[in-house]
């Protein structure tokens, strides 16, 4: 306990990890803002399936670009350890691979996506006016993800610097453009769910060409060349594949609970799954803000890990763990006594009000059960440790599964009930990890990823 103590005292330590974290979390927030306005702008149109549009087609493509993020996952963890080893040519070609590897899987994803959502939308057996809307919301939608996931792999490699300002202004100006284009096309141009989707892709391209023009102020610190040659031999790729691949893994499970909470959710009836994606915002936005301490985590532990200091990666640990749990606690108070005004800023329709009523106390509930699988997250991406992670998240997902389906007859209920299980079940098998990884002192052990 004195050695914990002593860690949180530590005021250089607060100061880095402030430094990384309060950029973070505002540009973090700006994130699930976006989708609060969407909500707002679309909730107040007259029917519950144009929101109900907003909230499916959002799913299908969040299913598809978040799954990629290991793109910024990955680059954040060697971008941070060579960072460590002052190795400016390493950090050249994390940036040059996570950019080649972000418009490859774009392509691919663009010819994947219109026939993959096809399937998802026959299982999840919308209403027609609610199936046609959706489609026309995500096909416009894919025009944007070449842009974000470039902007992936450029927010990891700013973050392994520890440059918490490039990520900030990409993400607010990509963000608040998408605000103001929301609004002109949604209520001024009168263009409905398209307008919605259609300012996002505006949005997106905004950002990472912002971000692409910040990259070479960046490097002036860290002096090298990129080694083309090396770039042709597999060997160089293989690390970072190899722990893209595993993070990918990882991803594709945990969106697949979050996809079925929305299948699940449209089998109810479009007020249900209106209701759950105002209450998931909620979650985002709980999320993207305490991921801001969970980002100083994964730049602060990989640089020590780069750079062996124990003593600095376990006050980074401590540090970010107390000031997360207190975020975490300020967010299920706002939940539980200002819950009411969080769903009626977002619509006025009264069956989606009324309904997502009923389901706030599981909102406020999720905070503190989630909050140390953010952070744990951080220290294994930081440490490479995409394998250990992806294993966590598999054995959470089977153990879920039972537990889900003896919860259906419970109706959404049910479905809240199994998603806070699932985040509380995360967080064990993540926690049991790396107390396993710190006994056998495995997180500066060679070869981690």
């Amino acid at each position: 306990m004195s050695n914990l103590t002593a860690d949180w005292r530590d005021r250089p330590t607060h100061r880095r990890v402030w430094a990384l974290a309060a950029p973070m979390i505002l540009s973090n927030i700006s994130v699930p803002l976006v989708a609060l306005v969407d909500s707002t702008v679309i909730g107040h149109l007259p029917h519950a399936h144009q929101l109900g549009a907003v909230a499916v087609g959002a799913s299908l493509y969040t299913f598809l670009a978040w799954a990629m993020g290991f793109l910024r996952m990955g680059t954040t963890g060697f971008a941070a350890q060579a960072a460590g080893r002052r190795d400016g040519a390493a950090l050249r070609q994390i940036l040059l691979q996570g950019l080649l590897l972000a418009m490859g899987l774009a392509v691919l994803l663009g010819i994947l996506g219109v026939p993959l959502s096809g399937v998802a939308l026959h299982f999840m057996q919308p209403s027609a006016e609610l199936d046609q809307l959706t489609r026309e919301f995500f096909h416009t939608r894919l025009l944007g993800l070449p842009a974000a996931l470039a902007t992936y792999a450029l927010v990891g490699w700013f973050l392994g610097t520890q440059n918490a300002r490039a990520p900030l202004a990409i993400l607010l100006t990509t963000n608040l453009i998408n605000i103001v284009l929301n609004l002109w096309f949604v209520i001024g141009l009168d263009w409905g769910v398209a307008g919605s989707a259609r300012a996002s892709v505006v949005a997106e391209w905004c950002g990472a060409l912002l971000g692409l023009s910040l990259t070479a102020r960046a490097l002036r610190a860290y002096p090298g060349h990129i080694v083309w040659a090396t770039l042709k031999r597999w060997g160089s790729w293989r690390p970072l594949l190899t722990v893209n691949r595993d993070i990918f893994i990882r991803s594709l499970a945990l969106q697949s609970v979050f996809f079925l909470i929305t299948v699940q959710g449209a089998r109810l009836g479009d007020a249900t799954v209106a209701a759950n994606a105002l209450l998931l915002n909620g979650l985002l936005l709980t999320a993207h803000a305490l991921d801001g301490l969970a980002h100083a985590v994964e730049a602060l532990c990989g640089h020590a890990i780069g750079a062996r200091d124990r003593s600095a990666l376990r006050r980074s640990l401590v540090v970010a763990g107390g000031w997360s749990l207190l975020a975490s606690l300020g967010f299920a108070a706002g939940f539980l006594y200002a819950g009411h005004l969080f769903i009626d800023l977002q619509t006025d329709i009264p069956s989606v009000r009324s309904t997502a009523y009923l389901y706030l106390p599981y909102l406020a509930a999720l905070p503190l059960i989630a909050v140390w699988s953010y952070l744990l997250d951080g220290l294994f991406i930081g440490a490479t440790r995409a394998r250990e992670m992806r294993n966590c998240m598999l054995l959470t997902v089977v153990a879920l599964l039972p537990l889900a389906w003896l919860l259906q007859d419970l109706g959404n209920h049910g479905l809240w009930i199994a998603f806070l299980l699932f985040m509380a079940l995360r967080s064990l098998t993540l926690g049991a990890q790396a107390l396993r990884l710190r006994r056998d002192d495995g997180w500066f052990a060679a070869g981690a990823h």
